[in-house]
């Protein structure tokens, strides 16, 4: 495969200002499973294609819990999946000990954004190949966001990512 001098690591910009490390990420998410998550004025709801890469193989967990009031869907490499699921769970936990209270949303998934974001600025480091759609409920109401492997966060009513979305 042709490889160029601009796609050895995130933190090099190609002459018309692409990261091409952050654009093979995003790609991984296109091929990942399908998800979808839809939210009204009082509930959020997370729906993934649960199927097995091959006969011999079990299929990959796609939702997951994080804390009572959150979870996630996944959408790309679910290994990267599990390290930032695990960084969630710890900051939800560290929220409920230091505070006495749960993790806001919006908090959670602005602090996942960046550490995507840091990724791209350091050398040595890559993105997160994976494409995560975070529900959860709070005082505001439910909510639902949309997290890129750029470290892009988005908030919507209804959403989809991976094959075919």
């Amino acid at each position: 495969m042709f490889r160029n001098q601009y796609d050895n690591d995130a933190s090099t910009w190609s002459p018309q200002g692409r990261i091409f490390q952050v654009e093979y990420a995003s790609e991984a998410v296109k091929q990942g499973t399908a998800v979808v998550g839809l939210k009204s004025k009082t509930h959020a709801v997370l729906v993934a294609v649960k199927r097995s890469p091959n006969e011999l193989a079990s299929y990959m967990k796609k939702v997951i819990r994080i804390d009572d009031h959150m979870g996630i869907a996944v959408a790309g490499l679910t290994s990267d999946a599990r390290v930032l699921s695990n960084y969630l769970r710890t900051e939800a936990m560290r929220s409920k000990l230091m505070y006495g209270r749960a993790l806001p949303v919006g908090r959670a998934v602005s602090m996942i954004g960046d550490k995507a974001q840091t990724n791209t600025q350091e050398y040595g480091r890559r993105p997160y190949g994976v494409g995560l759609l975070v529900i959860g409920h709070d005082d505001t109401g439910p909510h639902l966001y949309e997290f890129s492997p750029s470290g892009i966060v988005s908030e919507y009513y209804g959403y989809s990512i991976g094959a075919r979305s």
